[in-house]
């Protein structure tokens, strides 16, 4: 299109030329990086950057500020522009305090935080003086508040490394600030941390924090313009003009002046160079889009792709993904209710296919909670009945969840399972995805054992235990719950229901006991059944035996008054004992005499007399009863293993406020010690002696009465 414009001048020119700068600057913005830099700054310095230096500032501020990763890259990349071209520099710099002024007054700790990072790596690279970051610091400790202690934090951990060689009294002060807010204690705990930390990477005398990396080091310190009038408290002129096109009547002039600005300070070969490959590139360009066996979508390349041979190159960072995500954590966050998180998350309009990372991330934010919050299953719900996608995508998250569910903690199960128990329970997903749990002893673990456990509780809880029976005896859904109650082998059925009468179920497995008691045993083989036959009969001819001399000695045992009393009738009852004890010795005798066939034909006889289905009710009464013992013993290990957790957190709590009185104490002591030694009263200190001897006797007091009324627990 530059072809068919003849007159350089022309507004139309100037307007085209002017896109194509803002376009190739972005670009090069975009592409920078460690590895880069050196070969994209002769690109850079071939743009006119007199006249784009509005385009360069208001581009490299947005790139920062999305990837403050980037932060040192881009503070490097201004480093070398500010050697050459000054104004750049001191623009940048304009309008980066203007901006921290404008983030700060509206509470926007994100931007307040990455602006000031990269007014802190302008200052180690040496484009702005170190007045410049201890005025934020200062201004930020002056009222201390979290957020502003915090980004206090974060500028002295970037440019720390600085200030203590080129600043080191302002430095100490602002060290010193830290430690009085650090005593007086009216912050954060998790502010307080920070501000710990940052004391320890002072100790380390900022060894993971240089001010520069050597792959970054591209200016000497000799060569660099530090820019020293520039404050935080000045009235600055942004020059936002300069962002948008104004036609420019000595526009021929400029364009050669750069021209010959651009030569001296990359040389003729360099700008020939580059020239040269600039028309290389229009020319393919005007190749492919005067080819008319090319389609029109071969040209066009959407974000994140760049075109290339007719091809499209897809960006595999996942800046997008990242950032999709970033966005649906802050809005969950930021939300008071379920409703109006539901109305905020809808606004993003995800792309198609994205809705899996929205569920991903409800779960994420959910697994991530202390206890698990009825705000996010009701979250999910309203999407699962909202569209029929967020549906599906929370049952395929069910099965991912429940595959890898060993590798979460306990709390997260625990919040996890009670998540999908509401939607189950609120018909937000259907029944069938109970598909992916099978229950039995070799395709569980432990904490696969724990989810189901807590789904099932909390469905109970939700349904009641009468309801959620009749959901799991719906004939239209057994295929689906196939595995939670396998009928197939004997073995899982057995595990399945002690399973559920552990978790105080047992309810709702009254169906695979009765398909437990009227599925057909197995016959053992003839040999085993002939062994057990006979062990049978020898057993019942020894209970006969001794059924008999128990009722016997019984019966004598009755009659031995009515002997003493009448003689005769003791006479008669001695011959009575002496027959009956010829006749049981012939009996037996004769027993001996007979082979090993009529002793196996009186077992089984006595066998038959004796019927295999009460022979199984027994078994079945000693199983159980040996389950309930095992039971009873777990439920005893639980509660002892309660008492012993109970008494650990007590002892913890006990040492967390002994350590917390010792540290008011010794805070007390330290501004009491700071007041007798301004006033240099004895009265003032014998009163903090009795003071502390009162405070010790009153702890010592707490500490007995306490473990008094422990003592009974232990």
């Amino acid at each position: 299109m530059k072809k068919d414009i003849t007159d350089k001048s022309s507004v139309e020119y100037q307007k085209m030329t002017w896109e194509a700068l803002k376009k190739s600057l972005n670009g090069i913005i975009n592409k920078v990086s460690e590895s880069n830099i050196r070969n994209l700054i002769p690109e850079l310095f071939y743009e006119n950057l007199i006249r784009g230096r509005g385009l360069f500032c208001r581009s490299l501020m947005k790139a920062q500020l999305a990837s403050p990763v980037f932060t040192p890259i881009y503070a490097a990349l201004v480093a070398v522009v500010n050697t050459k071209m000054p104004e750049v520099g001191e623009l940048l710099l304009k309008r980066l305090v203007v901006h921290f002024r404008k983030v700060y007054k509206r509470n926007q700790k994100l931007q307040c935080v990455a602006t000031a990072a990269f007014i802190a790596h302008l200052c180690n690279q040496l484009v702005c003086g170190v007045l410049l970051p201890l005025q934020i610091a200062a201004s930020l400790l002056e009222k201390p508040t979290d957020d502003s202690v915090e980004i206090a934090v974060s500028l002295v951990t970037e440019v720390g490394f600085s200030l203590q060689d080129l600043a080191p009294l302002p430095f100490n002060k602002i060290f010193d600030r830290f430690r009085m807010i650090l005593h007086e204690g009216q912050i954060d705990k998790r502010v307080q941390y920070t501000i710990e930390l940052l004391f320890a990477i002072r100790k380390s005398n900022f060894a993971e924090h240089p001010a520069i990396k050597p792959e970054l080091e591209l200016v000497e310190a000799e060569e660099q313009i530090t820019h020293e009038d520039v404050r935080i408290d000045g009235e600055f002129d942004t020059e936002d003009r300069l962002n948008f096109f104004h036609k420019d009547d000595a526009y021929l002039e400029n364009e050669e002046k750069y021209d010959n600005i651009r030569t001296e300070i990359l040389g003729e070969d360099t700008v020939d160079s580059l020239e040269g490959k600039d028309t290389a590139d229009n020319g393919e360009d005007n190749e492919g889009y005067n080819d008319p066996s090319v389609p029109m979508d071969e040209h066009q390349g959407g974000a994140g792709t760049i075109v290339a041979d007719r091809g499209v190159i897809e960006d595999a960072t996942e800046t997008d993904l990242i950032n999709l995500r970033r966005t649906i954590y802050l809005t969950i966050m930021s939300s008071l209710d379920f409703n109006e998180c539901a109305h905020k998350l809808l606004k993003i309009k995800l792309p198609p296919g994205q809705e899996m990372e929205l569920c991903n991330m409800i779960i994420e934010c959910c697994s991530q909670e202390r206890t698990y919050m009825r705000f996010y299953g009701l979250l999910a719900q309203r999407f699962c009945m909202l569209d029929k996608a967020y549906q599906e995508a929370f049952d395929t998250c069910f099965g991912d969840q429940y595959a890898t569910i060993h590798r979460l903690e306990t709390n997260k199960l625990r919040n996890v399972a009670k998540f999908f128990g509401h939607l189950l329970h609120s018909d937000a997903l259907p029944w069938t995805t109970m598909d992916y749990i099978r229950l039995s002893e070799e395709d569980t673990t432990s904490s696969s054992r724990i989810f189901i456990k807590i789904l099932f509780q909390e469905l109970s809880e939700y349904l009641g235990l009468g309801k959620l029976k009749e959901r799991l005896l719906d004939p239209y859904m057994q295929k689906s719950f196939e595995g939670i109650f396998p009928k197939d082998n004997p073995k899982n059925t057995r595990f399945a229901i002690n399973f559920f009468t552990a978790c105080q179920l047992g309810g709702i497995t009254e169906d695979l006991r009765n398909h437990l008691a009227t599925m057909p045993k197995i016959e053992p083989k003839k040999e085993d059944s002939d062994s057990d036959s006979s062990s049978d009969s020898d057993s019942d001819s020894d209970s006969s035996d001794s059924s008999d001399s128990s009722s016997s000695s019984s019966s004598d045992s009755d009659s031995e008054d009515d002997r003493k009393s009448h003689p005769a009738k003791r006479i008669k009852d001695e011959v009575r004992s002496d027959v009956r004890s010829d006749a049981r010795s012939d009996v037996r005798s004769d027993a001996r005499g007979h082979g090993r066939a009529d002793s196996r034909m009186e077992s089984r006889s006595d066998e038959r007399s004796y019927p295999k289905a009460d022979r199984r009710d027994d078994d079945r009464d000693r199983r159980d009863d040996r389950d309930e013992r095992d039971r009873r013993d777990h439920r005893r290990d639980e509660r002892k293993d309660d008492r012993r957790d109970d008494r650990r957190d007590d002892r913890r709590d006990d040492r967390r406020e002994r350590d917390d009185r010792r540290d008011d104490r010794d805070r007390r002591d330290d501004r009491d010690r700071r007041d007798s030694h301004r006033d240099g009263g004895r009265d003032r200190r014998d009163d903090r002696d009795d003071r502390r001897s009162r405070r010790d006797e009153e702890d010592r007091a707490r500490d007995l009465e306490r473990h008094v009324k422990r003592e009974p627990q232990d």
